[in-house]
């Protein structure tokens, strides 16, 4: 089986967060997911922002490269943490690996090859993107195979894709941000969405948890009692996911509940750059 190099964007701080909020490690989110897409796939998880870095010696061990999201911000550009991490997916590009990453990841696959980000004017996209819709180029492309051209899924993030690089293509977008998706092919290629295919709803409640007074303030929530309401229904769907009603008030459908819909665009990673490239 193929080896999968897992960038955990995270420092070591934000790991400790979201572990603090009954949360999972981006890296070991995503090692879990894949894990169950492809039994007996092998991963090794690196942390870059905390100076781990792979050595060049043993870039051709791994045959795609995932990264997760950060609580870092691509807008910190003398950030050692965040520049290194730039300069690392522009290393991973020029060798020729298959990448792909989400929220943090789409920001950073683009500012590696000269694209443009910004902080989102209307704040943190949280919780859940609504309406996101592929583009015509989008519907096309075989990161999307057999996906919905409309569709929902579990996101955070504050800053957002203003400009694609030169080689980029805009795979999808929705009302709060124009760029969900995007395609890069330069060197390597770097297939990254803004939203979490790795999250569920107990991952989206931890962070509801470690974010709440930023929702508030933002004024997702109006008061902790609504915020926690909201995380303490969705704990309860995740528990039980039969339980319609919730789904019904929470607007939560089956693009959310079903796994397997939620993770085809990895799926769909993995047999187009990874395992066909590897069995060939």
């Amino acid at each position: 089986m193929p080896r999968i190099l897992i960038v955990d964007a995270y420092p070591r701080e934000g790991r400790a967060a979201l572990r603090a909020a009954d949360g999972t490690e981006g890296g070991k989110l995503y090692q879990r997911m894949l894990e169950r897409l492809s039994p007996g796939i092998a991963c090794e998880i690196v942390y870059p922002a905390d100076g781990e870095l792979p050595e060049d010696s043993r870039l051709g061990d791994y045959a795609g490269v995932v990264w997760t999201g950060s609580n870092l911000s691509i807008l910190d550009d003398e950030d050692p943490r965040v520049t290194r991490q730039v300069a690392l997916a522009r290393r991973l590009l020029d060798a020729g690996l298959p990448n792909f990453g989400s929220c943090f990841a789409v920001q950073l696959a683009c500012v590696a090859r000269g694209g443009h980000c910004e902080a989102n004017p209307k704040g943190r996209e949280f919780g859940i993107a609504r309406k996101i819709r592929l583009s015509s180029e989008g519907a096309d492309h075989p990161l999307y195979r057999g996906k919905a051209r409309v569709f929902d899924a579990f996101t955070s993030h504050a800053d957002h894709v203003a400009s694609l690089p030169e080689r980029a293509t805009l795979l999808a977008g929705n009302d709060w941000s124009p760029v969900q998706a995007a395609a890069c092919e330069d060197g390597g290629s770097f297939w990254a969405v803004q939203y979490h295919p790795e999250y569920d709803l107990h991952e989206v409640a931890s962070l509801a948890r470690l974010r709440e007074r930023e929702l508030i303030l933002q004024g997702s929530f109006a008061n902790e009692a609504e915020a926690r309401g909201w995380t303490e229904r969705l704990e309860a769907l995740h528990d039980d996911p039969t339980r319609i009603d919730l789904a019904l008030e929470l607007d939560i459908g089956p693009s959310l509940l079903d796994e397997a819909e939620r993770t085809r665009e990895v799926r769909n990673w993995l047999d187009v750059r990874v395992l066909t490239s590897n069995a060939s």
